[in-house]
């Protein structure tokens, strides 16, 4: 998860490249940029990243970003493959004029191993769900004819019911 299945952006791949090395941490990638639903300069790119010093991270990743601490959102998750309960913080970043958009996720070095578990398991999707999400994606990034709203929706359909997952719990603070 350290690379990407997808080829991204020239732009892009530098920008990680720069952040890993300013950061001195491994990132991990995961959602579409791992899978073949993936429209590079529309689909944002998930980044996990792990810690011992989330505080410290954050600080960083905010001079990086160059961005409010304010901007970083505290969530809980249920991880589905134990029932466990994980904090971390969100942080959704657009340079629009790039075309870029992550969302990073900053977790404890602790939640490492379930983490990264929890995302293989929508890593390799089955034929038709993969077909399903390119085609709202097509009709959501390129042709622009379907609300956010269904598009949010259908999706987390298409990742939980259709693939016979159960949905994520998982509340911002």
């Amino acid at each position: 998860m350290e690379t990407t299945k997808n080829i991204m952006p020239e732009y892009n791949k530098i920008f990680f490249e720069k952040l890993k090395n300013y950061l001195d941490m491994k990132i991990y990638f995961f959602g579409s940029v791992q899978r073949d639903d993936y429209f590079p300069k529309s689909s944002d790119i998930d980044v996990a990243l792990f810690t011992d010093n989330i505080k410290s991270t954050i600080a960083k990743l905010q001079t990086f970003l160059n961005v409010d601490k304010n901007n970083f959102k505290s969530f809980v998750w249920r991880l589905n493959y134990d029932n466990s309960l994980i904090k971390g913080y969100k942080i959704m970043y657009k340079e629009p004029e790039n075309e870029l958009t992550v969302e990073f996720s900053i977790y404890d070095e602790k939640y490492k191993n379930g983490i990264l578990q929890e995302h293989n398991g929508k890593r390799v999707l089955p034929f038709y769900a993969t077909c399903a999400l390119v085609i709202i994606k097509f009709l959501f990034y390129t042709l622009n004819i379907m609300p956010k709203e269904w598009y949010v929706y259908l999706k987390n359909v298409i990742l939980t019911k259709l693939i016979f997952l159960k949905e994520d719990d998982f509340v911002i603070l």
